[in-house]
């Protein structure tokens, strides 16, 4: 409930420093008696309290109007958003190479690995379409959907903090998981369909080419990104010393087939990326966040319903019963 003129409830806290300071001085007697016996007769224990319940209607009356003047209003409002048309599925690559942790990949100056920076670019992403739906699908050996399309992305988050390496067979499917996407985007009536596919291997596992999928994705008019995932020559790849149990950093080739990439985009009419650094991967997001961009039309529908009569009626009770028995059974002297 809220009040369309809520100072008018100021009058309120007034109201008890009034009847205070009206209690602390009557008015004058209107007749003056050598002797209270004179009007013995006059008085009861009854009408003793007269003054007092008159004078609490009235101050109630005055309460309810004030409350009325404040305007009480019982508030319902409905907002409808229309999906922008953009339909989205992120396809993430779970294979064991992602635990690589390149020199470029930091949050908040922390090192991180390929995984852990993959998936604080895609949140961020995911914050600025609120109007897309949303899919995600996570791949190593084998794919799997890790997230149905959405507008739900509070759920959607939740599935990205629970992919972790190690949850599928090791190996990479990027055929298998892009054609996963695709078969999550088909049927879908949408203004633009894309994939965002992000790997930093290649293609060695999976019943499907890669490029076969891509050929299926562009009969779907079905657009993909390819981003590859780490930096070009060497990169750190934690493993467990047999010897003293700590976790040591082995230099690992990065091996990414970025001319299957290449092609996967170029058949498709997306684009392919590599992303060698935190920076380089928010910029790209950045860029196919503007590229794909419709309008969105939001409408908002507020329900007012007024209350204000509702407390006029009682308030305007008390102020009749007031007046009725002021000038009937508890009627004044002149």
């Amino acid at each position: 409930m809220t009040f369309a003129h809520p100072y008018w409830l100021l009058l309120l806290l007034i109201l008890p420093v009034l009847a205070w300071l009206r209690g602390q001085r009557g008015k004058p007697a209107a007749l003056l008696y050598s002797s209270a016996q004179l009007v013995r007769n006059f008085s009861g224990s009854h009408k003793s309290r007269a003054g007092r319940i008159l004078m609490a209607l009235r101050w109630l009356s005055v309460a309810f109007l004030s409350l009325a003047l404040a305007r009480p209003q019982l508030t319902q409002s409905e907002t409808k958003v229309t999906a922008s048309g953009v339909d989205i599925a992120v396809v993430i690559d779970l294979s064991g190479s992602m635990a690589s942790e390149d020199p470029g990949f930091k949050i908040r100056g922390q090192q991180v690995n390929r995984l852990q920076i993959a998936k604080d670019v895609l949140k961020r992403f995911i914050e600025r379409r609120p109007n897309d739906r949303i899919g995600l699908v996570a791949f190593a050996g084998k794919p799997y959907i890790a997230g149905p399309l959405t507008l739900d992305h509070d759920f959607l988050m939740q599935n990205i903090e629970r992919l972790e390496l190690g949850l599928i067979e090791d190996g990479t499917a990027i055929g298998s998981g892009l054609t996963t996407a695709i078969n999550r985007l088909r049927d879908l009536k949408s203004k633009s369909k894309i994939v965002i596919l992000m790997t930093d291997g290649q293609n060695n596992a999976g019943k499907v080419p890669p490029l076969t999928a891509a050929e299926a994705a562009q009969a779907l008019k079905i657009k993909v990104y390819t981003i590859g995932v780490g930096t070009r020559g060497m990169a750190p790849f934690p493993q467990m010393d047999p010897f003293t149990g700590r976790k040591v950093m082995v230099p690992m080739q990065v091996d990414i087939d970025e001319d299957t990439l290449k092609a996967i985009a170029s058949k498709t009419g997306g684009k392919y990326y590599r992303a060698d650094s935190t920076d380089t991967l928010r910029r790209i997001y950045d860029e196919i966040d503007q590229l794909e961009r419709t309008e969105v039309e939001v409408k908002k529908y507020v329900r007012v319903q007024e209350l204000f009569h509702w407390i006029v009626l009682p308030g305007s009770l008390a102020f009749l019963v007031e007046l009725l028995l002021g000038n009937t059974i508890w009627r004044k002297l002149p």
